[in-house]
């Protein structure tokens, strides 16, 4: 296929062994076209995809600093074990509560914070509140473990920055993957708290936060890949569908996540299904 050019400029921002229910983790990325019946999910294929967008995008020899915080040595020994079988993730610092969590995000810096829900003290929320809030644009990014009944954690956990999420019923393969993603500044969201999930956020937000000005910053061209961003197409996939070339879509991106003080495609997810840009909401 041939792509049109458009000027390209700043890439897109850029800014983890137990087994048992880890060994078949399902994770899958934000839903497909969320408009029209029928349309399927975004599944194995297109996540295995989208991390290796991610794997590619970042130098060969650059390695991905991960915290893993969970309350329970056993968990954090397995999930430490697979993090460190990756030949590109290094686990710098293990924490069993938030406060620790806070500590050890301040002193080694990770990229990636594997961050667990429901601790003693700290809870995982308010930890992964204070990260982001102390990391700023550049600080780590937190992936959040949950569960497939605890969505209000999941929305608090999005409203204080939470860059990803994967359900802890799910299999274990896939979470070298999701560090990646995360790392490399893309939204990873495990299938069934997608796209209601986002709806409801959006919802909930909508009365206090719509910002028609930030909207209409963008150029036509910036709301189609917006639009696109919304349905969890990777840039690829977005360069695809508006024959363009991925360069220029990874440029358009990275504007839009300027012009509306976005950190990352999730909160970009976020903003669209609050805006109604998001196509069948």
């Amino acid at each position: 296929m041939t792509h049109a050019a458009e000027p390209t400029g700043a890439a897109e921002s850029a800014s983890p062994g137990a087994r048992g229910a880890w060994d078949a983790l399902d994770v899958r990325v934000v839903p497909g076209a969320p408009g029209g019946a029928g349309t399927p999910w975004a599944g194995d294929a297109d996540h295995a995809h989208q991390a290796r967008e991610a794997h590619d995008a970042r130098d060969a020899q650059e390695t991905i600093r991960v915290l893993l915080v969970d309350d329970q040595e056993m968990v954090r020994d397995g999930l430490g074990a697979l993090l460190s079988s990756a030949p590109d993730i290094e686990l710098v610092g293990e924490a069993g509560d938030g406060v620790k969590a806070v500590q050890l995000a301040r002193e080694l810096a990770p990229d990636v914070v594997v961050m667990d829900v429901r601790m003693p003290g700290m809870d995982g929320l308010t930890a992964t509140g204070a990260i982001v809030a102390a990391g700023g644009e550049q600080g780590p990014r937190v992936l959040i473990l949950t569960t497939f009944d605890l969505d209000e954690y999941v929305y608090e956990a999005l409203a204080r920055g939470a860059s990803g999420f994967l359900l802890k019923d799910a299999p274990a393969r896939d979470l070298i993957n999701a560090v990646r993603v995360i790392a490399a500044g893309q939204a990873l969201l495990a299938p069934s708290v997608t796209r209601r999930l986002i709806a409801d956020v959006a919802r909930r937000r909508r009365a206090g936060n719509l910002r028609p000005e930030a909207v209409a910053s963008l150029t036509a061209r910036e709301l189609d890949v917006l639009r696109q961003v919304a349905r969890g197409l990777s840039n690829s996939e977005i360069a695809d569908e508006l024959v363009l070339s991925e360069q220029t879509i990874k440029t358009h991106v990275g504007r839009i996540l300027a012009k509306l003080e976005l950190r990352d495609r999730t909160q970009a997810v976020v903003f669209a299904y609050e805006h109604g840009l998001a196509g069948g909401e």
